[in-house]
């Protein structure tokens, strides 16, 4: 290993590799200074929930940014919403460091991907769902129990991340809450457990399972005679894309694929975003001053 393998991430390489997995971040960008600070306007840092990119300079200034960065990362009721924060800190007051100085940090939100789609089955409508939904802002798990069923371009999907499962409910109790659900294995028995896994967690957003209406009749009754009621059982799709308009009759992969994503567009949704987004402008003008209010030129 060379020793430019042992470097931190520069926080721009970081930056770059979070949006492209689609998680949840912060980038904190110091836009002004006054007096003595440890670092100059334009230095920057990101932040997640769990690690530090880069630096604004140490000390209680940078501790508290990164507090500040998370408080925002954890969002109300666990979602995460974007948006924008000018955080003020005079150095010798609140953060209380000797160069006694005044810096502001604007913290920008970036809550990753919108949803979350788990995909079960690497086969020729698995794949095809994959590439269907990669261009959109969705977080993508995809699961297979064979070894070796992913193909080898899958390490190169934004926001992909294939997960070997060779248990189909540890994958299951994996997922995170409210989830989308895609059950399209090489196997009706692994389709079943999966199905019996996501009913008995109870919180994904969706679920829809391939097939005819025939399979389903047999699974539905196995279902309910493993104890899963009609409510529960309702919420299953299946075939999935029908409620899309369907295939039209036809079965290749792509069709199905194809019905499956627009089937899932409106379910997976963003919610409408408000009249007001990013800084308050007075919050910014008293900031970062007024540019009529500073020019000479400016009409009174």
């Amino acid at each position: 290993m060379s020793a430019a393998d042992n470097r931190p991430e520069p926080w721009h390489a970081a930056l770059h590799r979070l949006q492209r997995e689609g998680r949840p971040h912060v980038l904190a960008t110091q836009v002004t200074s006054a007096g003595s600070t440890p670092r100059e306007p334009g230095a920057r840092m990101v932040i997640t929930a769990d690690a530090v990119y880069d630096t604004l300079g140490g000390g209680t200034f940078e501790w508290q940014t990164i507090e500040a960065a998370r408080g925002r990362l954890a969002g109300v009721d666990g979602r995460v919403e974007a948006g924008m924060r000018l955080e003020a800190f005079s150095l010798g007051g609140r953060s209380g460091q000797c160069c006694g100085g005044f810096v502001n940090v604007l913290l920008e939100v970036f809550p990753g991907s919108a949803a979350t789609l788990a995909i079960f089955g690497a086969g020729h409508v698995g794949q095809a769902l994959v590439r269907l939904a990669a261009p959109l802002p969705w977080r993508l798990l995809w699961h297979d129990s064979r070894e070796g069923a992913f193909p080898e371009w899958a390490a190169e999907t934004p926001r992909l991340e294939c997960r070997p499962a060779p248990d189909p409910a540890a994958a299951v109790a994996a997922l995170p809450p409210g989830a989308h659900a895609l059950v399209l294995t090489h196997d009706h028995a692994e389709d079943r457990a999966l199905v019996d896994a996501l009913l008995a967690r109870g919180d994904t957003a969706s679920l829809g399972l391939i097939g005819s209406r025939s399979k389903w009749a047999s699974f539905r009754r196995r279902l309910g005679e493993a104890g899963h009621d009609e409510a529960a059982l309702a919420r299953v799709r299946c075939p999935i894309g029908t409620a899309a308009g369907g295939t039209g009759g036809d079965k290749t992969p792509y069709a199905i694929a194809l019905a499956a994503v627009a089937e899932l567009l409106p379910l997976m949704g963003d919610e409408a975003r408000p009249e007001q987004r990013g800084l308050d402008p007075a919050k910014l003008r008293a900031a970062l001053g007024d540019p009529l209010r500073d020019d000479p030129h400016a009409p009174a």
